[in-house]
């Protein structure tokens, strides 16, 4: 039998091609995108592929968009838009750095909230989170990102033992690097702030992005986590990038500073 599901961040990336392979697979998809050119090119992806999809507007940051996406009853939230700003702890703008918490921690966490009392009162329901590796291990020049997933971990951790009572699945997906695009415009983000010369650090970014994952991969974890009646609590691909979050979790207990 088919779910429903709500995605939230169903423009593009992950969400979009969550939203469209639960489609395929017949669940009833609520696919929230950011912005009105999104909803209609999401619609016109759908219409073409032949699978029914409901696109809804919802800017995470909208109140009004946020109050509209809880009119509907679902089985599962997928928790998954977010955005990234780069920079070094020492110099990024500190409005970017809250920017990114009230969209990837306070925004999401108000879509949990809301939907999770409609889960209570049924007695049943899933809320995946979109975590990252970065929510697990330390990444330079990305901080205020990682550290807004720091705090997904720390939301999504507890939300799982207070609703597990109530029939509750809480669970995250945590990606590495994969070709969507967001990673890029994370990381180009800087250059609408930083100025060589101006700032007190040189720029000296690493883990380049050159090698960077098939989506796919992902996006199909994703759903299986989101369809499956039972799964890991975290789910982390690529497993090279599972295997660098154990072995850097092991060695920081001896960093010396």
């Amino acid at each position: 039998m088919g779910k429903t599901v709500l995605v939230t961040g169903a423009g593009s990336g992950f969400g979009k091609g969550v939203a469209l392979g639960l489609a395929r697979s017949g669940h009833n998809v609520i696919a929230g995108a950011q912005i009105w050119p999104q909803v209609t090119e999401l619609r016109n992806a759908a219409e073409l592929e032949g699978v029914r999809l409901t696109v809804i507007k919802l800017d995470m940051l909208d109140a009004i968009d946020r109050q509209r996406a809880f009119q509907h009853e679902i089985d599962v939230l997928f928790n998954n838009a977010g955005i990234m700003e780069a920079g070094p702890v020492a110099e990024i703008p500190i409005a970017l750095v809250r920017r990114v918490f009230e969209t990837n921690v306070f925004a999401a966490l108000e879509m949990a909230q809301g939907f999770a009392r409609q889960m209570i009162r049924r007695g049943s329901g899933k809320i995946v989170w979109t975590s990252s590796v970065a929510g697990l291990v330390k990444v330079p020049w990305v901080a205020a990102y990682a550290a807004s997933k720091h705090a997904v971990e720390a939301l999504c951790a507890s939300m799982r033992e207070e609703l597990k009572p109530y029939g509750i699945q809480v669970a995250t997906v945590n990606p590495g690097a994969y070709r969507t695009g967001f990673n890029d415009t994370g990381m180009e983000s800087m250059d609408q702030w930083w100025e060589d010369g101006k700032q007190a650090m040189r720029p000296r970014m690493k883990r380049p992005l050159n090698n960077q994952h098939d989506p796919q991969e992902m996006i199909d974890a994703m759903i299986d986590v989101i369809t499956a009646a039972s799964h890991r609590y975290r789910t982390i691909k690529p497993d090279s990038a599972a295997e660098m979050v154990r072995r850097e979790q092991r060695d920081e207990w001896d960093v010396i500073v």
